[in-house]
Formats: C-alpha cells, structure tokens, sequence
C-alpha cells in the first residue's frame, strides 16, 4: 500500500515537473504583437476605409470648382473696373469707396432689411402658428399638411406672374366695390405700398418650408411633458410658451437664420411683380446686382457690391446664431 503510494506521489511530482517546464518554455516566448490600427490623419486615430475618399474628393473638388473658384474670380474683379468684357485694369478699392457714396445702393439695401425684417417675423409666426394646429389631433391633418407644402413646390417666378395679375386686375376692382381707397389702385404701382405684395408673395411661399421644419421639431417633445403640464393646470398658452417654445428652440433658431438669408435675398418676386419699380422704390440688393452687373455695363462695381452684401450675410448669420443659441434650453 505504502508502494503505491509512493508511486503515485512520484507520478504527479512528475507531472508537475512537465508542467512547469511548459510554462517555462511559454513565457520565454515573445509576446506576438498586435497590429496597430492605420490612423486616418494626425488628428484623428479611426479609421477610415478608402471609399469613403473615392466619394468625398470628387464632390469637394466639383464643389471648390464651380463655387469657390468663381466666388475668387468674382473677388479679384471687384478690385478692377472691368465691364464684364474686353481689357479691364486694377483699381484698387475705389469700387467699395464708391458703394458708400452711391443712395441708389444704400436705398437698395434699407429696403432689403426692411422687407427681410417684415418676411422673417410673419413666416415664424404663421409657421409657428400652423404645425401647432398641424400637430394637433385634427381630422385630415396629413392632407393640410400636404396642402400647405404646395406652394413651396411652385417655382416663384410663375407664381409671381399670377399675383401680378391679381394684384393689377381683381385687386383694385374689389377695392372700388368696397370703397376702399388705397386699394382701388394697383399696389404695384404705389411708391409708398409696392412693398407689400413683394412681401405677401415671399410669406405665402416661404410659410411652407417652416412649417415643414417646425413640424419635425414638434415631433421631438414627448407627450408625457404635456400630461404633466395638464395635470398641474397649465391652459393651453402655458403649454406652448412654457413647454413647446423652449423644447423647439433649436428648431427656431435654424429657421429664423434660414428665413432671414433667404428674406434678405429676394429676388424672383421683384422681378415677377415690379421690376424694381417704382421709380426703383422696390429694388433690393441681389436685384440691383443682377440689373447693374448684367444689363447696366456696372459688372466690376455690382460685384464689389456681391462681395460686400455676402459679408453682411455672413456677419448677421453668425450674430444670429451666436444670440439665439445662447437662448435655447435644449
């Protein structure tokens, strides 16, 4: 018994002699090496699979070529006296000195701000007003929203074309019918109000896309927030400017800049409805640019007023961004 024993120890001492020499040899080993992920560029340590430069450098050099290189182009001839043709030469800043000078040009852009102004507050408003009552529990609501989106779908110039004739024909007739005096005359022909259906034609248009954007930013809000709110007794104001207001707030903020920019580059419903006129009480800036630049042999000195109306666009977008940013909750 006493043998076996020990024949038994001697076994499993040997064992374990085998199995330490094993680790031995394992640990004497290298340790293999892990391959090291390629890094995308220096700042950045994911990687990237080639595709996705197949698909981004074509579009970024088609981009840079057709906006880029013509909006450089178009920067070096603001420093010329070029006419659009023929031999042109330097002249330093003298187109810019002459655009502070020039009141058909400081006319042209008050006028712009002031439409883009009235355009900018009445599409938020009425935007606003209608995806609430789009995102309401109302019969038909899909095909409301299908309808407000139409206009959207038009292109300006045709519609304008309409309104024209609205506002020269039906306008004034019913005008006369009902006695009221400014409008028993075309608006369009009014120094004083031929403003307003350049405005009306810009709203009713624009309305479409803010609804849509509003529409996705009312789709965000839980409606456990509203329960909430109801069971605390907050009215139906109290839900929209204490709740719905702030929870959009990012949405409103996309939409008063997008709306502002494409305010402030009115240009089809001048052209559709009147041409400039009045006695160019109606021109705005991109208006100006396009009538000067093209048909009035001012090519150089309305692009120096391209470039100059692109740093206004820039420095209020980022003033708007940077001010209602701050004032968002989300």
């Amino acid at each position: 018994m006493t043998s076996l024993t020990n024949a038994d120890q001697q076994a499993r001492a040997m064992e374990d002699v085998l199995a330490n020499d094993i680790d031995t040899r394992r640990s004497r080993r290298p340790a293999s090496k892990t391959p090291r992920k390629r890094k995308a560029s220096a700042f950045s340590d994911r990687k990237v699979d080639h595709a996705y430069y197949w698909m981004a450098v074509p579009a970024a050099a088609i981009f840079a070529v057709f906006l880029y290189v013509p909006f450089i182009q178009g920067v070096l001839y603001s420093f010329t006296n070029s006419q659009g043709y023929g031999d042109y030469g330097w002249i330093g800043f003298k187109n810019y000195t002459a655009l502070f000078h020039d009141g058909r040009v400081g006319h042209a852009y008050l006028f712009t701000f002031l439409i883009a102004i009235a355009i900018t507050v009445l599409i938020n408003v009425i935007a606003l007003f209608l995806s609430v009552a789009l995102n309401g529990k109302i019969a038909w609501k899909n095909g409301f929203r299908a309808i407000y989106f139409i206009p959207y779908t038009l292109a300006v110039l045709v519609i304008g074309y309409v309104f024209k004739y609205i506002f020269m024909q039906p306008l004034p007739a019913l005008g006369k019918a009902l006695g009221i005096g400014w409008l028993s005359e075309s608006l369009l022909t009014s120094e004083r109000l031929a403003w307003i259906p350049i405005v009306f034609l810009a709203v009713w248009q624009g309305v479409a896309y803010s609804v849509l954007i509003y529409l996705a930013g009312l789709q965000t809000v839980d409606a456990q927030v509203y329960e909430a709110a109801a069971i605390d007794g907050a009215n139906a104001w109290q839900k929209f400017w204490k709740i719905t207001f702030p929870l959009i707030g990012p949405f409103f903020t996309i939409n008063l800049v997008l709306t502002m920019k494409n305010a402030l580059g009115t240009f089809d419903q001048v052209v559709a409805l009147t041409d400039g006129g009045p006695n160019s009480k109606t021109e705005t800036v991109t208006y100006l640019i396009w009538k000067g630049g093209l048909t009035g042999g001012e090519y150089a000195y309305q692009t120096a007023n391209a470039v100059l109306f692109f740093i206004v666009l820039a420095i209020i977008a980022f003033i708007q961004l940077k001010f209602f940013s701050s004032k968002e909750k989300v």
